[in-house]
């Protein structure tokens, strides 16, 4: 913890609020590691019960999180908000940065066009009664899925897919429930399940998705719920292939209470097919966002799913937020629609696919495996994640430590492959090979 900053309080909820305001104002930034239970309550003149109170209702609230003997620490992204000058640190001088997991800006079609085209054409506002999904947007949604053999039913939007798995997870589930998710996942998705109250169990995942024997595993230890990623996952690039989803159907129709949901996040962008297992169990969501293939700006996801699981996000969504937007809908429906916006997005699939098969070719040449079966990150197993890290930042690179995205995985990096040109891929894959492989020290002689 840091020096500088010094708890106060009396209470289990005068303390918790102290060191929540020190994560709010970055005085307790990501990471950093708080007092030990007895050190804490010696200090303040309060029993160890009260402090192990306080530090039960921030983990609850997935502020902290406790790893064993290395005690209690502020998560990498806690569900607090920020001073806006703490929300990033701004990057290092020099360094290239492929930590972002983002999209090529360059390769983003352009809003401008439709959004002038909408506003010409824009009509009298919307009062409260006419939000919704517009009909010629849930046509068009239920084709573009049907085509990829997604069984189109009942259908809602959400504000992106993180949103929609917040909806689905708070509709079905309680805080202390178990959860079946990638090992390594999700960072997001790993913070909103802290946030939740809910408890996560890894899958460990190759490059064909998540290990039947691992979701078996994790259904036996009590998973009431099960969040796949579809293909190009985060932050290994997996991909559901067709004898993984016929093995992980057939797992599942012992299981038929559990929740499934299945994020297709890539989308459009994907260069793999999709294998679904929408309809696997009686409760279903498949969600599919708009974010990565036309802009991380179109908050926007559709989800489909069986007629309860829908009805109990659409009423949620109905009570809080109303409604996703209809510029957004009509927005979305005018990229759909546009050929040119096609053939970019399509463009922008076939460049990613290059520049990560690039990377793993040369990585495989210098006697390295990575994995990438899809989208815009490589996951690279590493001995050590700080020291290559730091490695790498010696020459130039900045890259996502595996810690970020891992419960019980092997230490890894998460290289976001998005921002390199074809002449990066070269010094890049060296750099890469001397911070796996670091030079050992020459021996003494006599």
């Amino acid at each position: 913890m840091s020096a500088r900053y010094q708890v106060t309080g009396a209470t289990a909820v005068e303390i918790s609020a102290s060191i929540e305001s020190g994560i709010r104002t970055a005085a307790l930034p990501p990471g950093a590691a708080l007092p030990p239970v007895r050190a804490l309550a010696a200090e303040l003149a309060v029993s160890p019960a009260t402090v192990s109170r306080a530090y039960q209702e921030l983990r609850q609230r997935g502020l902290v999180a406790t790893a064993g003997r290395h005690g209690t620490r502020v998560r990498p992204r806690p569900p607090v908000a920020a001073r806006r000058s703490a929300l990033r640190p701004p990057p290092a001088p020099g360094l290239r940065d492929l930590s972002a997991g983002e999209p090529d800006p360059s390769l983003l079609p352009p809003f401008g066009p439709h959004l002038a085209a909408l506003a010409a054409d824009a009509g009298a506002s919307i009062g409260y009664s006419g939000g919704g999904v517009l009909p010629e947007l849930a046509e068009a949604a239920r084709a573009r899925l049907a085509a990829d053999g997604v069984p189109a039913g009942e259908l809602t939007l959400t504000g992106g897919a993180l949103d929609g798995i917040e909806r689905l997870l708070g509709a079905h589930l309680r805080p202390g429930d178990a959860v079946a998710v990638e090992d390594p996942g999700w960072a997001n998705l790993l913070d909103l399940i802290a946030a939740l109250g809910l408890r996560p169990i890894g899958v460990p995942v190759d490059d064909e998705g998540p290990l039947t024997a691992g979701v078996s595993a994790a259904l036996s230890a009590g998973a009431r719920a099960l969040i796949l990623t579809s293909r190009a996952q985060n932050p290994t690039g997996a991909a559901i292939s067709a004898a993984r989803a016929a093995a992980l159907r057939e797992l599942l129709t012992g299981w038929p209470e559990l929740l499934l949901i299945e994020d297709d996040h890539a989308a459009e962008l994907a260069r793999v097919p999709l294998h679904p297992l929408a309809g696997a169990t009686r409760s279903w969501a498949f969600l599919r966002s708009a974010s990565k293939p036309f802009g991380p700006d179109l908050r926007l996801a559709v989800l489909v799913g069986d007629e309860t699981t829908v009805a109990r996000v659409a009423g949620r969504t109905r009570v809080g937020a109303g409604w996703v937007s209809t510029v957004l809908q009509r927005l979305l429906l005018a990229l759909w629609r546009d050929p040119a916006v096609a053939e970019q997005v399509d463009r922008a699939a076939e460049s990613y696919e290059r520049r990560r098969t690039a990377l793993l070719a040369a990585l495989a040449e210098r006697g390295i495996e990575a994995r990438g079966r899809s989208g815009i990150n490589v996951w690279l197993p590493v001995p050590d994640e700080t020291s290559a890290v730091t490695a790498l930042r010696d020459a130039g690179w900045s890259v996502a430590p595996g810690a970020l995205y891992r419960i019980a995985a092997e230490p890894g990096l998460r290289i976001t492959i998005s921002p390199l040109a074809d002449t990066d891929v070269t010094p890049l894959a060296d750099a890469l090979a001397r911070a796996v492989r670091p030079p050992h020290p020459g021996g003494f002689t006599a």
